[in-house]
């Protein structure tokens, strides 16, 4: 199944915390936050805004983010957990 978001949603896969500490301690499922960072998988096309004109996303499709950990909405896409955010609940883009 494809799914598109509208106007200033993005649609994020997360990625997973590590499951061992720098120590070597194995962190337990039960005690594992939510993950905090994600990878952008669909975004889409721009918020509009109060003069009818639309404005383009800061994020695209690829991008590394960061976000707040009860940002969003949970959805099951093809079997996976994915994401929608509104692009203002993205805190910041991940550079490599």
């Amino acid at each position: 199944m494809k799914i598109r978001p509208l106007y200033d949603r993005i649609i994020v896969k997360r990625i997973e915390a590590e499951t061992t500490s720098k120590g070597g301690i194995i962190i337990p499922d039960n005690a594992k936050e939510k993950p905090i960072e994600g990878e952008v998988i669909a975004v889409g096309n721009g918020k509009i805004l109060d003069d009818g004109s639309v404005r383009a996303l800061e994020v695209k499709a690829g991008d590394r983010i960061l976000f707040g950990k009860y940002s969003g909405t949970e959805i099951k896409v093809s079997g996976e957990e994915h994401l929608i955010l509104r692009e203002d609940e993205v805190l910041a883009i991940v550079e490599r």
